[in-house]
């Protein structure tokens, strides 16, 4: 009873909860171009984006199939897994630690037929907002660009958690960037990939700053 309310009926009131929350709040774009790209790319591309990063974002980019979220085959991963599909994403379940080979053949598979990945930049375990390589390594195999992403805003409510989640107050605004995709080469040298990933994490904390920076209106 308890595993089935909670995989069954605890998605449908938490999803409800998420969709009522974003409603009462103002969404501004800092770049609509940058988005616009992304959108109408006809092309695979992963997209990514701090842990504490993850909330409006994840209802911002609702109804969106060709999204791919990699979650953990854990119970916890249950509960989000129901989650993703209820807000209309495509889940792969694997894990970034256990299993990581088999999940990344997985997720470059999706790559190679067009579809689109969405990855944590600091991983499921932080440390916070210090970006990891997996993003890139998959992005040099599969030949495909890294677009970082984040949302903001001056109103907001930063919970004592390992990655400093972020929740906007209701009736708040929130502000939403893309950045410019960052491309890395096939078999690229180890400072290549040292280079393309302080370069992931300078763009992430920027359109972050800026986001947090901008006037609600």
């Amino acid at each position: 009873m308890k595993s089935w309310l909670r995989e069954r009926v605890l998605p449908l009131v938490a999803i409800g909860l998420i969709r009522v929350w974003c409603l009462t709040l103002r969404m501004t774009n800092l770049d609509p171009a940058a988005e616009n790209h992304v959108n109408q790319m006809q092309t695979p591309c992963i997209l990514t984006l701090w842990h504490g990063r993850i909330f409006y974002l994840f209802y911002h980019l609702r109804n969106r199939p060709e999204y791919h979220l990699l979650i953990s085959p854990s119970k916890d991963g249950d509960f989000l897994a129901r989650l993703a599909l209820l807000m209309g994403y495509s889940v792969v379940r694997g894990s970034s630690y256990k299993k990581a080979v088999s999940s990344a053949r997985t997720l470059i598979k999706i790559l190679r037929n067009g579809g689109r990945v969405i990855i944590i930049a600091d991983g499921s375990r932080g440390p916070c907002e210090v970006a990891q390589t997996g993003s890139l390594e998959l992005a040099a195999i599969a030949d495909v660009p890294v677009i970082p992403m984040t949302w903001g805003g001056r109103r907001k409510k930063r919970l004592n958690s390992w990655d400093r989640f972020v929740l906007p107050l209701p009736f708040s605004t929130c502000t939403v960037k893309f950045g410019r995709p960052i491309e890395i080469k096939t078999r690229s040298h180890p400072a290549e990939l040292d280079h393309k990933q302080k370069k992931l994490q300078e763009q992430l904390n920027k359109i972050n700053a800026e986001c947090d920076q901008e006037q609600s209106i």
